[in-house]
Order: structure tokens, then C-alpha cells, then sequence
């Protein structure tokens, strides 16, 4: 009981440690089950494990977890992949998921073979292994990095589709190993067992995604047993389709994934919540356990000769495949090196080597020879992943900057919410050249905002989903402009750590805006006391936002000083187009730099030949 309590409160910790350092929360998930496992046993009195995976689960329960959490992470990358997305993806990205892949995998398998003295089959495995990429590693590095445009586009969707791609090649691989029997590969019942367990996965998963897609589709059952139904027929197919051929459950819930990414279903995105709220428990217990299970001894076995080979990945097959995929892009040899340079490997690589290792240690059928070799599976894997994650995501930011492809500071707003206020005042920003988004969970509001060809996110903006579903390297302030103070406030909180706290404005509360003797916080916006029903009463009664240019700072400080309250100031944009927006943060204006403002009809105006 200790023991796993230690484990949760360990990796909320680690999830929290990631967030807060910009990393991948694979890297301190890993690290910390080292440290509590083999590492320990440096320092304890009888050099046992602080926390070791074999004494919370033992034997075929352990395995059973370590499947039924696998089969649900491949089952969410599943759900990330979008056929649709595919084909209108770049030529660059579609090569990496054709051409760099193949390379990996081959080169992965021939460098095993010759570095290592691995066995055909174990290399083969390996090779499936490293293919496997994914977004929760890719894109903590890229929101802090922040490339260019065309950089960016491509590690996303790299990382997003080659998730449940390379689980898929690396569970066909494993299939076809285990269905040879006592190191006969490639006979004929090996042959029949391999397409028999490709059968099952197919048909099975495809089963389960349009049961699923009937029950939610035709309203069978209620919202709130949405989620759990899901992973109970998740669970479902995983269980039914290893009952009928053994390890076809992996491939069927990748498979029930994909397809149901693939389904017109209005509520998918109420299945996609269900991988914040079970995933993310399952991956935070799964790498703390798996990793706390390496002995010393697995990790001695790695030697100089596992270290080579993890510079071949790194530096030949990664470099190599991306140069290939790239030949006739536009991309610069700058950015081909920053694409080459970014491919840590990542949660699903952990789990499914994980598992693969446990199964045939555990298995009667597996040769002395292959356990062996199934020993140094796990702790090489790991290797690549810790590797990847510290080497290149550590230095990712140095390299682009050294490469000169890293993105100026972005410019674009972040509008927490889609009403008048937000559409307005995008609108505006729109025509001046800046990049909007706005995000509202009100489908009228929504709609409204796609009326005057705004872009617009629906969805919640407080969920975790946010950071993978939209591009916020575009994205450089963030104005909460709803009618729910709460909101406003949470999403100020949500996204100083992405931003900066300097550049994540909010409206005022009505108590504030009631109350003169409160302090303005100084991300209120435009240093004004108009809460959502004063400004957006404004902003109908003002039907052109006007501007005026200075030619220095004390021409600023003037017309203020002249128009006090008669006026609202909203945005200085400076003559290189860089935007500021009007808080209680100081500002400086330069030659050519203009006031955006709204004339405030409660005063006189006093004429102004600069109006």
C-alpha cells in the first residue's frame, strides 16, 4: 500500500516537476523510478529497492497491468491519428512517415545486429521500437523552443501520426516473433498464427470503435457514462480479442482508435477528455513502476557498445532519414538540421518495450537465447528514450538559435472567449496584420465568430488538450475577455507559464469595477474599471475604433494627459509591427508609433487634430 501511494504522489509530483521545467513528463517519470528502484539500492541498509514494480504487482498481474495500461495508451494514440490529416499534411511529413521510418527501422535493425550481436528477431523488435516518436515528448519542446512555422508544422504532426504508426509496426513485429515457435521463424503455422493475429486485431477493434460510435451517435446512454463505457469497451476488446488469439489485443485497440478518430461522431471530443482523466494516471503509475523494476545488473549490460549504438540513432539514422524525406522542399539546410536534430523517443516507446520484455521473460516458449536478449530490451530502450529527451531536449533551444530558425516573438492573441467584446476587438487586429484565435465552448458563439472568418477554437481552454489541439507558437498574448470572472482569472493562471505572466491580460470583475478603493491588478486591461457589461455596452455604442500617431513619447503622455477619461486606450502598435497591449504594465512609445483607443461617449470629447 505504501509502496504504490509513494508511487502516485511520486509521479504527480514528476507531471508537475515537467510542466514546470518545460520537459517532457516521460524524462522526470523515468528518472524518478530509477532513483527509487536501482539507484536505491546504493544507499538502503540491505541494498534493497526503496519501490520495486515485482513486490506491488507480482507474477501475471503485473503483466495483465502492464497490458491493459498499454492496450488504453494505444488506444488514445489511436484516436490521434485523422485520415483527413494525412493526406493534406506536407510532402516533408508524409515522407517521414514513409521514408524516415523505413530508415529507422532498417537501420535501427542492421546497427542492432552489428553493434550489439542481437539476434535477427530481437533487432527487428528494436527497430519497430525506436520508430515511435509522440506528442506528449515533441511538443513540451517545441512550445519552449518555439521554431519557425515550417519547422514547427512538421515535428507536430511527425510526432502526432508516428505515435500510433510505430506502435502498430512494433506490435506487428513482436506478433510475428511470437508466433514462431521454438526459434523456427518464418514457417508456415508461424506465417498463419502472424496473419491470424493481424485478423483479430482488425476485425475486433473495428468492431468495438462502431459500437461505440452507435451507442454515443444514437444517444443510447447518458453523458456521464460516456468516458467510463468507453474504457470498459476498450478493456472489452483487448480482453475478447487476446482470448481469441493471444496478443491481438494491442492491435485492437490501436486499431478501435484509429477508426474512431476516423467516425463522424459530434461528441468525439468528449471521448478525447477520457486520455486526460485515465491516461494520464495509467502512463504516471505505468513509468514509475516499469523503470523502478531495472536491476543494476541491466544496467551494467548496456556497456560502451549500447552507447554507440545510441549515437547511430541519433546521429546517422535520424539525420539520414530526415535529409531523404526533405530532398525537393523548400526547407533551408538550417532547418533541416533543426527537423534532423529533434526526435526524442517517447511513452508508448517505454510501455510497449515494457511490455514485450515482461512477456517473453514470462513466456515458456521463448528461448534461453532470446530472454537473454529480452533482458537487454528494456534498459536499452530506456536509454534512447532518457538520451533523446535530456540531449535534445536540453539543447533544442541553444541549436535554433545557433541555426537562426527560431520564431520571433510571436505577435498573435489568444481571445478566452468568442462574444462581441472578443470578436470586435480580433476583427480589428485582423485587419492590422496580427494573427487571432479566438476559443469559446458556446457552439452559437462559435459560430458566429466562423461567420466573419475568425479563426476559432471550440473547446474548453482550461483543459490540457488545448497545448496539443491549437498552435501557440503563432500565439504571444492571451486576452480573457468572458463574462465569468472565474474564468477570466483561471485562465491568466492556465497560461502565464506558456506566455509569461506580462503577457496574459483580463477584464475586470464587477467587484473590482464597483469598488474605486481596490487596486488594480496590472494585467487588467486597457488600466480600466469597464467590466464585461461597460465595455462590451462601449464597444456597441462605438462603431470605429480610432487611432492616432505619435512621434515620441512625450506626445503620448500629452494626449493622454488632455482626453483623461474621454478616451480608452487599447493597443500601441509600433512602426515594426510588434503589438502592446494597454494594461498596467509600462509602456513606451516610439516614432510612428500608434495609439489604438475607443472614444468613451459617457464625456465630452474635446476636438484633436490628431483624432
Amino acid at each position: 500500500m505504501i509502496e504504490l501511494a509513494s508511487i502516485l504522489v511520486l509521479g504527480v509530483f514528476a507531471q508537475w516537476l515537467a510542466w514546470k521545467i518545460k520537459q517532457p513528463a516521460i524524462l522526470p517519470l523515468i528518472l524518478f523510478g530509477l532513483i527509487v528502484g536501482p539507484i536505491s539500492t546504493f544507499f538502503t541498509p540491505e541494498g534493497t529497492k526503496l519501490i520495486d514494480g515485482d513486490n506491488i504487482f507480482s507474477g501475471d498481474l503485473l503483466f495483465s497491468f502492464v497490458s491493459l495500461s498499454v492496450g488504453v495508451i494505444l488506444f488514445e494514440g489511436g484516436l490521434t491519428l485523422n485520415l483527413k490529416e494525412v493526406r493534406t499534411v506536407a510532402s516533408t511529413v508524409r515522407n517521414l512517415l514513409i521514408v524516415g521510418v523505413i530508415i529507422t527501422f532498417i537501420g535501427g535493425t542492421i546497427a542492432a545486429v552489428a553493434i550489439l550481436d542481437l539476434s535477427l528477431s530481437m533487432a527487428l523488435l528494436f527497430g519497430g521500437l525506436i520508430i515511435v516518436s509522440g506528442p506528449t515528448v515533441v511538443l513540451p519542446i517545441l512550445r519552449n523552443v518555439r521554431p519557425n512555422a515550417k519547422i514547427n508544422t512538421i515535428l507536430k504532426w511527425e510526432g502526432i501520426l508516428i505515435d500510433p504508426l510505430g506502435a502498430l509496426i512494433a506490435v506487428l513485429v513482436y506478433e510475428f516473433i511470437k508466433s514462431s515457435s521454438n526459434g523456427e521463424y518464418y514457417t508456415v503455422e508461424a506465417l498463419k498464427d502472424f496473419f491470424t493475429t493481424i485478423s483479430v486485431g482488425f476485425f475486433i477493434g473495428g468492431f468495438g470503435a462502431v459500437l461505440i460510435w452507435y451507442i454515443i451517435s444514437k444517444n443510447k446512454i447518458p453523458d456521464y457514462l460516456r468516458n467510463v463505457i468507453t474504457l470498459g469497451t476498450v478493456i472489452l476488446v483487448f480482453s475478447v480479442s487476446d482470448l481469441l488469439q493471444k496478443e491481438a489485443g494491442l492491435l485492437a485497440t490501436t486499431i478501435m482508435g484509429i477508426v474512431l478518430a476516423n467516425m463522424k461522431l459530434d461528441d468525439f471530443k468528449k471521448i478525447l477528455s477520457f486520455k486526460e482523466d485515465i491516461s494520464l494516471i495509467l502512463v504516471t503509475l505505468l513509468f514509475i513502476l516499469l523503470s523502478s523494476r531495472i536491476d543494476i545488473a541491466q544496467i551494467e549490460q548496456l556497456g560502451t557498445r549500447s552507447l554507440v549504438l545510441f549515437a547511430v540513432v541519433i546521429f546517422i539514422l535520424r539525420p539520414l532519414g530526415v535529409w531523404l524525406s526533405s530532398i525537393g522542399s523548400t526547407l533551408r539546410w538550417q532547418e533541416k538540421v533543426f527537423v534532423a536534430w529533434i526526435g526524442p523517443r517517447g511513452i508508448v516507446a517505454a510501455a510497449v518495450a515494457s511490455l514485450f520484455s515482461l512477456d517473453l521473460l514470462s513466456s515458456d516458449t521463448t528461448s534461453a537465447a532470446l530472454k537473454s536478449e529480452a533482458e537487454l530490451l528494456l534498459p536499452l530502450v530506456f536509454l534512447v528514450i532518457v538520451g533523446t529527451v535530456v540531449i535534445q531536449g536540453t539543447s533544442a533551444k541553444y541549436v535554433g538559435k545557433w541555426l537562426g530558425v527560431l520564431r520571433k516573438e510571436p505577435q498573435g492573441v489568444l481571445f478566452v472567449g468568442a462574444n462581441e467584446i472578443a470578436k470586435k476587438l480580433a476583427l480589428f487586429l485582423k485587419k492590422e496584420g496580427f494573427y487571432v484565435l479566438l476559443a469559446d465552448t458556446a457552439k452559437h458563439n462559435v459560430n458566429e465568430a466562423r461567420k466573419l472568418n475568425l479563426p476559432v477554437y471550440e473547446g474548453n481552454i482550461l483543459s490540457e488538450e488545448i497545448f496539443e489541439e491549437i498552435d501557440l507558437s503563432q500565439i504571444g498574448k492571451m486576452m480573457a475577455v468572458t463574462s465569468n470572472s472565474g474564468i477570466n482569472s483561471l485562465a491568466l493562471s492556465w497560461f502565464d507559464n506558456e506566455l509569461g505572466m506580462e503577457n496574459t491580460y483580463r477584464i475586470v470583475s464587477k467587484e473590482e469595477a464597483d469598488n474605486e478603493n481596490l487596486p488594480l491588478p496590472k494585467n487588467v486591461l486597457f488600466k480600466s474599471r469597464l467590466d464585461y457589461l461597460s465595455l462590451n455596452h462601449l464597444l456597441r455604442q462605438n462603431s470605429e475604433i480610432s487611432e492616432v500617431k505619435f512621434y515620441g513619447e512625450s506626445e503620448y503622455e500629452e494626449f493622454l494627459e488632455e482626453k483623461g477619461k474621454t478616451i480608452i486606450p487599447l493597443f500601441i502598435i509600433t512602426s515594426e509591427k510588434k503589438l502592446h497591449i494597454i494594461s498596467g504594465y509600462p509602456e513606451e512609445v516610439n516614432k510612428d508609433d500608434r495609439l489604438i483607443f475607443l472614444k468613451n461617449k459617457n464625456y465630452n470629447m474635446v476636438s484633436n487634430k490628431n483624432d
